[in-house]
């Protein structure tokens, strides 16, 4: 934890501390302060020190705020000070003060993740036209930005001019700068890290990605926990239950058992200090904090208390397919030359045929044939016969026409070739796309693409199963394509052809199966369904307007690790704020039986309830250094 050493009221009060505590320390020893200069002494320290506890105690009776925990230490200072403990009141106020002081500071470094969010923000860009800075919420979309070397990307656009590198690990987490050229998307609050470019900015300052996570960030901290609620509703009817019962406990034995006057009201006193619930509130708000800015650096927006607490209870997690497992774009899986075709020539003819189109099936060819070292083929004439293939002239291959397509369309030019069918046929069955090729003399080869899946898919589903959690998934691509990926990954629980009403009423089951269900997608055909979940989680939501708003957590990259990871967090940041919570409910009770039984002391009962809330704090802002270590690590 950071402590504003450089804070001179901190210093102050510390000093105030020492100075007190050592005072207290020589009376026990039987030096001090001879009288009447003791009661103005330590009435200097606690007016000095605690005056706004005090005087907001004194306001708290005349508005009959009996829940305020200051009115319990101006009772307990006042009948310290009645029984000539002056020592004691001054120790009471200035460890009471400071232990407000390391909440604050408690809060302060759980909330430094987010805050260093709102300083990375850029206030103003260098507008081309006008040769100069300005402020960056008087910049209108389609306005030309000049960003050099070094400096931050004001605002969300598009490069219209030159090329660089940018660091984009406060929006996405990633430490590694990605390569951005003419016509790539750039998002406000990255570095340009290398080039000198011009950008011709997309959104208004107020709707950059940036901005909403720095706005939703910040919101998510008054969307409590119901751990956070029940607290805050408790310390209400605890605080006054307290004084009622230190109530008690003077009255009872002094007026009904002829006990010690004295003793009792020291002994009441004493209860009043160490029912201070200061840890027992503090326990989730600071955790709870650290959590979010955990999370928020890795590059997850988790939007409030209440999905940390929700993520450590999910029972099953549904996964869209394509954009989630997989990437979304397809890669050549199968290559299978025929009649004598050579692969290269299988590869190059095609992707020579492939270089006219967009399509991305066309472009998976294109790249394998490259990446195999065969250069595609030039050829011309090429024309194309929507939801069929194309045919093209190859300008290499003497006397060559090439026809790639679906095997139908290849029929209607070439004769039936049954291995080609059987090969066809098979692709289909694991849930591949198939292109037939042929030079005009039959069937040359069959291409089979599919989607490529996430590198780290199947260790993430692993980890996942390991947490017994069920995996599941909801994809609107075909039964047989659904099949063959959740085979690669290791999902069992698999639901192809469906469509966002389909997804939505397969949640509903899944909610009444397992009470508690997370939902990843990409945050845009998904939005029903992650909506009805238990939690939603938008894979990839850099740049995308629905998927930040729809979701509960929004994963800035598309890390898939980060869901394991998430639920670590959620898990350890549970154990935290019970283990902080019992820990300050199990010292109270002690020095609450020791107040009953006569033989607590006021001094000791201070420092418990100090040294409780130092401990809350420390181990509540361990969590910001949480780690993502695997499936097996325990933190």
């Amino acid at each position: 934890m950071k402590l504003p050493l450089s804070d001179n009221k901190f210093l102050f009060l510390l000093f105030a501390i020492v100075l007190v505590v050592g005072l207290e320390i020589l009376s026990l020893l039987g030096i001090h302060i001879p009288m009447p200069y003791a009661p103005f002494v330590f009435a200097a320290f606690i007016f000095g020190i605690g005056y706004n506890v005090l005087w907001s105690g004194v306001k708290a009776i005349f508005k009959l705020q009996f829940s305020n925990i200051n009115l319990l230490m101006l009772i307990a200072v006042i009948g310290a000070f009645y029984i000539g403990e002056y020592a004691e009141a001054a120790v009471l106020v200035v460890l009471y003060v400071l232990g407000e002081r390391l909440e604050d500071i408690g809060i302060e470094n759980s909330k430094s993740s987010l805050d260093e969010l709102v300083s990375k923000a850029p206030k103003t860009a260098f507008v081309k036209s006008q040769n100069e800075f300005v402020l960056i919420d008087q910049v209108p979309v389609g306005t030309i930005v000049q960003v050099k070397p070094g400096e931050m990307i004001p605002l969300d656009g598009k490069i219209i001019s030159g090329e660089t590198s940018v660091d984009e690990a406060a929006i996405t987490g990633e430490p590694i700068p990605k390569d951005k050229h003419k016509g790539d998307t750039l998002f406000a609050g990255t570095l340009n890290k290398s080039g000198f470019i011009e950008i011709e900015t997309t959104k208004l300052s107020v709707d950059t990605t940036f901005s909403k996570i720095i706005r939703l960030t910040f919101e998510a901290s008054a969307n409590k926990s119901e751990t956070q609620k029940f607290i805050q509703k408790f310390s209400k009817y605890y605080t006054p239950s307290m004084i009622l019962l230190s109530g008690f406990l003077f009255v009872i034995p002094v007026y009904f058992l002829g006990l010690d006057f004295n003793q009792w009201l020291l002994q009441a006193i004493t209860l009043l200090v160490i029912a201070c619930p200061c840890a027992l509130v503090i326990s989730t708000p600071v955790a709870i904090y650290a959590a979010i800015g955990n999370a928020s650096a890795k590059g997850a927006l988790v939007k409030g208390g209440k999905y940390i607490e929700a993520l450590a209870k999910i029972k099953a997690i549904a996964l869209d397919k394509t954009r989630t497992i997989t990437f979304g774009n397809p890669i050549v899986s199968d290559v299978f030359p025929l009649n004598g075709t050579s692969r290269e020539e299988l590869l190059a003819c095609s992707a020579g045929a492939e270089l006219f189109s967009e399509h991305p099936l066309a472009q998976a060819i294109v790249d394998r044939s490259r990446k195999e070292g065969f250069e595609p083929h030039k050829a011309e004439s090429f024309q194309s016969f929507m939801g069929k293939g194309a045919i093209a002239q190859c300008l290499v291959c003497v006397d060559e026409t090439i026809y790639v397509g679906k095997l139908d369309f290849i029929k209607e030019h070439q004769p039936e070739d049954a291995e080609a069918e059987k090969i066809v046929e098979q692709l289909s069955s694991e849930g591949k796309t198939s292109v037939v090729v042929s030079f005009g003399k039959g069937v040359a080869g069959v291409i089979g693409l599919m989607d490529e899946i996430k590198p780290d898919s199947a260790e993430v589903i692993k980890e996942i199963t390991a947490m017994n959690i069920e995996p599941v998934m909801l994809t609107g691509d075909n039964e047989n394509a659904a099949r063959f990926v959740g085979q690669q990954v290791g999902i069992k629980k698999i639901y192809g052809d469906q469509l966002p009403e389909n997804k939505s009423e397969k949640i509903k089951e899944l909610l009444q199966q397992y009470k508690f269900v997370a939902m990843v997608g990409d945050g845009i055909n998904d939005a029903p369904a992650l909506a009805l979940s238990t939690v939603g989680i938008a894979m990839g939501a850099a740049g995308s307007d629905t998927a930040i708003e729809t979701a509960n957590v929004a994963l800035m990259n598309d890390k898939l690790s980060l869901i394991p990871f998430l639920i670590r967090l959620s898990k350890k940041t549970l154990q935290r704020i019970k283990f902080n919570t019992m820990g300050a409910i199990a010292v109270k009770l002690v020095f609450i039986i020791l107040a009953f039984s006569g033989y607590s002391s006021l001094v000791f009962a201070i420092a418990a309830d100090v040294g409780v809330t130092l401990v809350v704090i420390l181990t509540s802002l361990n969590l910001m250094k949480f780690e993502n270590g695997g499936a097996f690590q325990k933190s």
